[in-house]
């Protein structure tokens, strides 16, 4: 077991004007199953990338560790390589019989090794890609978000994989994953970095207690200052009218006064003089003491939805309908039926490859909204046959599970979409992005600020229907509960294809398995 110290961390980007980290010192030990946690854009990834020392820095990093990392990024030209051929390419010295050990863990033949790697799932590649990793010795891993655009069962492999591991940091936004992975959590907070023991939800039990503590405690200095206000005003008040009877009296109304009083009105001035000063110090100490509680507080906005009403009550039928991809005789849909009626939240569930996405495009390509993905819904992907009828004059407001297409600036994405801007930035700023982020192109955002424009974008899109699919993508933990508090509140009518399982059991009105059709 080795140490990771870092003291007095600091770092931003070049060109950039806000810092990611500032002055920030911790420890953590190489033996831990250490849980990354922090809302998009704080510096998860950054911080991952100068342990691998890909980034200058200020402070110190100091370790025996030998570090690799997750996702092994494989080149355009090697794609049509076999996995086998690309084990050296992504990690030196790696062993075949050592990955077939690791294979076997995850619940996936050796035959994956001699197919082409473009032609994996995304399950399968993060699988070979974990085997790969877990097969070197004594190295910490550091693993980004292992499972995205995974589906439920791959979760499911990749979560008790990870269970039966240690020595990594795990950035992932899975609550269930975190919950079942982890014995440490490491926390970007607002302000603060924080290293404790335990998973999420231990986690996130202590900070709302802690979280409550400072608010009563904030609410306490408030009134004590409030109250030592109010006294320091009226007692210099006292005071000030006290040294104005000092010179000049009326000797038929203050008989008993003469001029040697002067001397006793000033010294008890400077007694009362001396209880403001007293009380001014009281007030500092309780203003300093007061400073800091609420720094890491999170009291995210009431996000809103501009849902709407439609004459219809059923929004959407699907009869008997059948999909195949037109260079296979396989059906990737059969016979499914189903209705969508206004206020229902309808998850789609199943494997990778079942047909969730393909169903989602034809919906809109039905509802003739041709133009909403990546630009343009390819008129020929498909066979079908049997039924789709969407309401007539449905609106339909999409999240994409694709953020490749977002680019250019903010304001000009505004304004192809036809959005007021001035609302959406104010949307994202609910959703916790930084002013600063506005003056940037949008390819230069993380993956999790991406897919918060999109989903901003949603919010304000006036709509009967909300067609989300993936949209949790990257999504910070925070965020993700800010959601689930909006839907819960707007009850909007929803079509949603996501995995995260906390998610969908808060949300869902009706799971609907594509493969039980």
């Amino acid at each position: 077991m080795a140490q990771i110290q870092v003291t007095n961390l600091t770092f931003s980007y070049e060109g950039s004007y806000d810092m990611i980290f500032d002055n920030v010192s911790f420890v953590i030990d190489t033996d831990w199953k250490l849980g990354f946690i922090g809302r998009n854009g704080k510096g998860k990834t950054t911080f991952l990338s100068l342990l691998l020392g890909k980034q200058e820095y200020a402070g110190g990093i100091h370790t025996s560790a030998v570090f690799d990392y997750f996702p092994y990024q494989v080149p355009d030209e090697s794609l049509t390589e076999c996995g086998a051929e690309l084990l050296e390419q992504m990690k030196q010295g790696c062993e075949l019989w050592r990955v077939l050990c690791e294979l076997e863990a995850l619940e996936l033949d050796a035959e994956i090794l001699y197919r082409p790697f473009d032609t994996l799932s995304y399950g399968e590649r993060t699988k070979l890609m974990l085997a790969v990793l877990f097969s070197g010795e004594n190295d910490f891993l550091l693993i980004d978000e292992p499972t995205n655009h995974l589906d439920q069962n791959a979760r499911e492999t990749v979560k008790c994989y990870l269970n039966s591991k240690k020595g990594y940091i795990l950035v992932s936004h899975d609550r269930d994953l975190l919950d079942a992975c982890i014995d440490h959590v490491l926390v970007l907070n607002r302000r603060t970095i924080e290293v404790q023991s335990g998973n999420f939800s231990s986690w996130w039990e202590n900070k709302a207690r802690k979280d409550a503590f400072s608010l009563a405690e904030n609410e306490k200095h408030k009134k004590e200052i409030g109250k030592l206000n109010k006294a320091s005003r009226r007692v210099r008040q006292w005071a000030d009218q006290n040294e104005h009877t000092k010179i000049g009296f009326d000797p038929v109304k203050e008989h008993d006064r003469f001029k040697n009083t002067r001397a006793y009105i000033g010294a008890k001035t400077k007694k009362m003089q001396s209880r403001v000063k007293q009380m001014e110090e009281r007030i500092d100490r309780e203003i300093e003491e007061k400073e800091g509680l609420l720094q890491d507080i999170e009291n995210p906005a009431d996000l809103k939805l501009f849902s709407l009403r439609h004459h219809k009550e059923v929004l959407l039928t699907i009869k008997e309908y059948s999909l195949t991809y037109p260079d296979t005789k396989e059906s990737v849909l059969q016979n499914l039926s189903m209705e969508l009626r206004q206020g229902e939240r309808v998850f789609l569930k199943g494997r990778n490859g079942c047909g969730k996405s393909t169903l989602i495009k034809a919906i809109l390509k039905n509802a003739d909204l041709t133009d909403v993905i990546n630009g343009q819904i390819e008129n020929d992907i498909i066979n079908e046959s049997g039924l789709i009828a969407v309401a007539s004059g449905l609106t339909i407001s999409y999240v994409n599970q694709d953020t490749s297409f977002l680019k250019g600036s903010v304001q000009k994405f505004c304004a192809c979409r036809g959005l007021q801007e001035s609302l959406f930035c104010a949307i994202l700023r609910q959703l916790d992005m930084e002013r600063v982020q506005f003056s940037k192109n949008m390819e230069d955002f993380s993956e999790g600020q991406k897919k918060k424009v999109l989903i901003a974008a949603s919010l304000l899109t006036p709509a009967h229907l909300y067609i989300w699919d993936e949209p949790l993508n990257y999504i910070d933990v925070f965020s993700r509960m800010q959601i689930e508090k909006l839907i819960l509140s707007c009850q909007p009518t929803m079509l949603i294809v996501e995995h995260d399982v906390r998610f969908r059991e808060k949300i869902a009105t009706e799971v609907f398995d594509l493969e039980r059709v």
